[in-house]
């Protein structure tokens, strides 16, 4: 387990927020609903969750900047540190009584992630990493998966919502990678996606069109436990790129391939 300062004020911050979440779950027809966009929901739950977030995090790092899935970008004074938070990535999942979503936030030190936590209240998961400290899930480390065989591999990929990103290029990849590999599932929480990865639950994923809120704790996740990550397209920053593709060396190696194989 990681218990230094900073591990405590993010880990607190989210099991906080996570209150009213497991509440609003547990009453799911009652939620006011209003939609953001084309197939994509926010609820009342997301908006208090992030409230929370937002509050203990000032109030234990005043100076951080934020970047907020739904509040937006907050600049802080302390200019090297930025909290990038996602309250409930899953938002479509909880909305249809699926428990399977997270709170997920992630610390930018100089423009590199150096801590992330991904909470799943549902399952009462708690995944946590920092800077050279590995990767943990509930106190146990955790390793991505040691698999080299793409036809023993589960692979986990996110889709577009209605509205946004490339849907043909998508379907030719999910095509070219379903057909050499044991498995593909959609989940539908990139960051339980990127923490599945992590603790060798899944040996593969990939997304594109992301924001930075859904991948910057797993990102950091991935690699304290060992894993390799980069854009979809093999650049060395998913954030920046808004994609991100993930597995131990050799699968991500593989995958990296099938999807330019796919794009050709």
């Amino acid at each position: 387990m990681i218990n230094s300062p900073l591990m405590t004020v993010m880990v607190d911050a989210v099991r906080k927020a996570a209150r009213g979440l497991k509440r609003d779950f547990g009453e799911i027809e009652n939620l006011q609903v209003s939609r953001k966009g084309p197939g994509n929901f926010v609820s009342a739950a997301d908006r208090k969750a992030e409230e929370v977030l937002r509050d203990a995090l000032v109030k234990a790092r005043p100076g951080y900047g934020l970047i907020m899935e739904e509040g937006g970008s907050v600049e802080g004074q302390d200019k090297t540190h930025t909290w990038h938070v996602d309250p409930l990535d899953g938002t479509t999942n909880f909305l249809h009584g699926i428990p399977h979503f997270c709170l997920s936030v992630g610390l930018e030190r100089e423009g590199t992630i150096v801590a992330g936590v991904i909470y799943d209240p549902i399952k009462d998961e708690l995944f946590i990493a920092e800077r050279g400290k590995g990767a943990y899930l509930n106190n146990r480390r955790i390793r991505v998966s040691a698999r080299t065989d793409l036809a023993d591999a589960l692979v986990v990929y996110g889709s577009p919502y209605l509205g946004r990103g490339n849907h043909p290029r998508l379907l030719k990849e999910v095509a070219t990678v379903m057909a050499v590999t044991g498995g593909i599932r959609r989940l539908g929480s990139a960051a339980l996606d990127l923490a599945y990865v992590a603790c060798g639950r899944a040996d593969l994923y990939w997304e594109r069109d992301l924001q930075t809120w859904d991948m910057a704790a797993g990102v950091i996740l991935v690699r304290e436990a060992g894993g390799f990550v980069t854009n979809a397209d093999n650049g060395a920053e998913p954030l920046a790129a808004r994609s991100v593709a993930c597995g131990n060396e050799v699968l991500h190696r593989e995958l990296i391939g099938l999807l330019r194989k796919a794009n050709q």
